[in-house]
């Protein structure tokens, strides 16, 4: 048997979506090989929950947050004797650890994300973490992280990058012109930012990008500024853009449908999220694949997905003038932006398709259960 512990998998962010592209992997996985898997998530709500991605289905037992029942779920499923425990975040490493009181036999796969193993892990997620048979970054830089602040051994860690999810693949072979949320500007050059704006999140630059965007005003004043998510700390940047004298050019775009989501990659000029270190940046790969110019920090996994001066470009993070520069000159140069959005869009369907990450991880799954004994 193969379990799969999750913080969570029903919601959306780049956590969850990683976690369901994992489970969908895994569950592929395990039907053509005839090994069952059983899927635990701590913060979904009670019960089973069937979920899909792409063509794959699989269950997931969800918790309501309770650490004890989730806990108490893992040791059961020990009993069962699996063959392959994944933990998709580190903060459930010591689950995993916990769980060889009832079953030494089995392999273990821990995910990092990013911003989590920045700083070094308390006990005992550090040294469950280490004591994982295999530890998985989507980045250089996080894989550097696990090796330098956690103390991981380089030989225990490897690199997959993430995947663009299907559905979102299948709306770029088959292409249609979804609606617009009513207040997207229209006939308006538009910079496009995509988030959770909470205030432990404010290492995405929301402040950096707005404070930027004054700039561009001066150049560009029929420009308009969009942020698309949800947060606490919203309010605090709607304050911001009005301080600035900005807020008439800014729209704070909240509970899009999908639909609306996408059409808003589709309809702007430039993707921008200027962050102090993204894990990876999920945000980038859909700008990129409707063939938009990004901006991103010069900093964390966006390295690994942004080519400076090819596909977009990379600034220092809190550089107003740097990143305000980067804007005007996207603006004042269309054609230039095409090319940098048509390269970028390449280079994410060669690079950072869900195909791409499934036989990545499918081979890394093999590797653990069957050759690396």
């Amino acid at each position: 048997m193969i379990v799969g512990l999750f913080t969570e998998l029903l919601s959306t962010g780049g956590v969850q979506r990683a976690g369901r592209h994992v489970a969908a992997v895994a569950s592929a996985f395990g039907a053509q090989r005839g090994i069952p898997c059983r899927f635990l998530s701590l913060n979904d709500p009670q019960g089973l929950h069937p979920v899909r991605v792409g063509s794959c289905e699989f269950s997931v037992s969800g918790f309501a947050r309770s650490k004890s029942q989730f806990a108490l779920a893992a040791l059961r499923a020990a009993g069962r004797k699996p063959s392959l425990v994944i933990a998709l975040h580190p903060h459930l490493a010591p689950i995993i650890w916990a769980m060889r009181a009832r079953s030494r036999k089995f392999r273990s796969i821990v995910f990092a994300h990013g911003i989590e193993v920045w700083q070094p892990l308390s006990w005992p997620r550090g040294a469950a973490l280490r004591r994982a048979d295999l530890v998985i970054g989507p980045s250089a830089d996080t894989v550097q992280h696990l090796v330098s602040e956690q103390g991981v051994p380089a030989e225990r860690v490897q690199r997959l990058a993430w995947g663009l999810d299907p559905e979102f693949e299948a709306r770029l072979a088959a292409p249609y012109h979804a609606s617009l949320p009513p207040s997207f500007p229209e006939h308006a050059r538009t910079i496009l930012t995509v988030g959770r704006w909470d205030p432990a999140e404010r290492y995405k630059g929301a402040d950096t990008l707005i404070a930027a965007f004054r700039r561009v005003l001066q150049s560009f004043p029929d420009a308009f500024l969009l942020l698309l998510g949800d947060g606490g700390d919203c309010p605090r940047l709607e304050r911001l853009a009005h301080d600035l004298g900005v807020l008439e050019r800014t729209r704070f775009l909240h509970g899009l449908t999908q639909d609306e989501f996408v059409a808003c990659y589709e309809n702007c000029d430039i993707f921008a999220l200027p962050s102090a270190g993204e894990g990876f940046g999920f945000v980038f790969l859909e700008a990129m694949a409707y063939g938009k110019p990004v901006i991103g920090g010069a900093h964390g996994g966006t390295l690994d997905v942004i080519e400076d001066g090819v596909t977009g470009w990379l600034v220092p993070h809190g550089d107003i003038e740097r990143l305000s520069s980067a804007l005007e000159s996207l603006l004042a140069d269309p054609g230039r932006a095409r090319e940098m959005g048509a390269r970028g869009r390449e280079r994410v369907l060669r690079t950072f398709s869900f195909e791409q990450f499934q036989t990545k991880l499918t081979q890394i799954l093999n590797d653990v259960l069957f050759q690396k004994h």
